[in-house]
């Protein structure tokens, strides 16, 4: 399965961002994720987004690691501007 980088990807219900490098993708059966909500919460730990024509947040207070088993669909993929505040906040998070 080829997965990608800033690709949105269905798990189960929920929208998620891939987050691992393309070289590990490649290789390893699992990826790292980013959830998206459509709950808009005053967190600073959230970016706000547009995918798909809806507001929502990515939630990187919830990065984790899931089996490329869970992957059901591609949705789309996240613009250069969204990915870079994610970028920004999880070095902002993660300090």
């Amino acid at each position: 399965m080829v997965v990608l980088k800033n690709e949105v990807w269905l798990i189960k219900t929920r929208p998620c961002i891939i987050f691992s490098p393309d070289i590990s993708n490649k290789h390893k059966k699992s990826v790292v994720i980013i959830p998206l909500t459509s709950k808009l919460k005053e967190y600073p730990s959230r970016v706000n987004c547009t995918f798909q024509n809806k507001n929502g947040q990515i939630v990187v207070d919830q990065i984790r690691t899931v089996d490329k088993i869970r992957l059901v669909k591609k949705l789309g993929t996240i613009d250069d501007a969204t990915s870079k505040k994610v970028y920004e906040m999880i070095k902002i998070y993660f300090k």
